[in-house]
């Protein structure tokens, strides 16, 4: 296996990095991981883009400060504060890990299991009204990862992301943006590794994440392209 680490200089070439995985699987069919901090930014998802209020979210995001990322998947919007750990994990379909279904139960243990490392105990599940809701969710105190899977003919992608910290400052920028796009949305749904009493130190659940999300597997180590 692959492991990637680092990130590129800016959001969008940071972006395109992490597209550039499952292009170079689905060619040499060994898999690939990339757990890391992305920029500070809000990815907006499809369904986002396609709403009336999308302007007016996007106007939130950079009125505080926040880059806008618009992701090829459905979904809604995820900020990420420069803390917000995201990984994603790209493996060839005949992966014996099989099915969509049986791929997601494997991700979300794998997850829970360096969550563990990092002194939480998490369950599956989201609170009500959550941010980017969905049925692929681990929750301690608040909402604090969720995962989604892209299927091509022949590579998997899982990926996600853990809220180390920062949750207050989360919900703060995803109030206006959700209610811009007319999804309800909690704030106090929102939290942390931190808050649930675990680890603030996001390289703590970047290690956490690499050791359990590689499985046992032999990994070799590279560096994500600056440019």
């Amino acid at each position: 296996m692959r492991l990637l680490r680092g990130r590129a200089t800016d959001p969008e070439t940071d972006f395109e990095r992490t597209r550039e995985i499952a292009e170079t699987v689905a060619e040499d069919r060994e898999p690939a991981l990339r757990v890391w901090r992305p920029h500070r930014q809000v990815a907006f998802g499809r369904r986002d883009a396609n709403s009336d209020g999308y302007d007016r979210a996007c106007r939130a995001a950079r009125d505080r400060g926040y880059t806008v990322i618009e992701r090829a998947v459905g979904g809604r919007a995820v900020a990420y504060t420069g803390s917000t750990v995201s990984f994603s994990l790209a493996v060839p379909t005949e992966d014996p890990r099989g099915t969509i279904d049986d791929r997601y139960e494997w991700a979300k243990t794998a997850v829970q299991r360096a969550l563990e490392d990092c002194g939480i105990t998490a369950r599956t599940g989201e609170p009500d009204a959550a941010f980017c809701p969905g049925s692929h969710s681990i929750q301690a105190d608040g909402k604090i990862s969720g995962l989604a899977q892209r299927v091509r003919q022949s590579v998997a992608v899982i990926g996600g992301i853990v809220v180390v910290r920062d949750h207050e400052a989360i919900a703060e920028v995803l109030a206006p943006i959700y209610e811009s796009l007319d999804v309800p949305f909690d704030p106090q749904s929102v939290g942390s590794v931190a808050n649930a009493g675990g680890t603030d130190d996001a390289e703590q659940v970047i290690a956490a994440l690499e050791r359990s999300l590689a499985d046992g597997r032999d990994v070799s180590v590279s560096a994500i392209r600056e440019t």
